[in-house]
């Protein structure tokens, strides 16, 4: 098994993308690339921890390849809004990608300039890519968010039209 851990604005969106394909064995919302221990999601989103909500994703290489997890990583978010996923807005929403080895750190960042370089979006990618730090889980409510709360007002407005472009576009590859 691997492991890489991505923001890519709310986790709860984030969770419930990557809980969907085959080969990722589990998602864990939580935070990293802040300074305190043990931040409370109270504290996070006082952007004075400097946290970005992630999902730390384990997944099995023989069956799901990191740069399939990239490709989905690039299509499910806005990776180049600072620090914003639509109505969502603060430096714990960043897009980032924390690498849990050198080869992830070199293909997030071979994808980044790819896409850059081709201007697959309008403006530039703002996306952080960096070595993991201290993961540390969200609390247990936010574990498992979508499949729990997915009649909530948030989940059918924000989550729900995500997941179906995310669906339709990714069909060969969920469980």
């Amino acid at each position: 098994m691997d492991t890489i851990t991505f923001g890519a604005g709310c986790f709860w969106c984030v969770e419930a993308v990557y809980q969907r394909l085959k080969g990722v064995h589990s998602v864990t919302s939580g935070y990293m690339g802040g300074k305190m221990k043990n931040p409370t999601y109270r504290e996070v989103c006082s952007g004075l921890t400097g946290h970005a909500e992630v999902c730390q994703i384990t997944y099995d290489p023989k069956v799901i390849s990191f740069e399939t997890l990239l490709e989905v990583f690039w299509q499910t978010h806005d990776p180049t809004t600072l620090n914003r996923q639509g109505a969502d807005v603060g430096t714990q929403y960043r897009s980032a990608v924390f690498a849990h080895s050198d080869e992830q750190l070199l293909q997030a960042q071979e994808w980044k300039s790819k896409l850059n370089d081709k201007q697959v979006f309008p403006n530039p990618i703002v996306t952080q890519i960096e070595k993991a730090t201290d993961f540390y889980p969200a609390e247990d409510y936010h574990q498992d968010y979508y499949n729990q709360n997915g009649t909530e007002p948030y989940c059918q407005i924000v989550i729900k039209p995500k997941m179906d472009k995310f669906l339709k576009a990714f069909k060969d590859k969920l469980n």
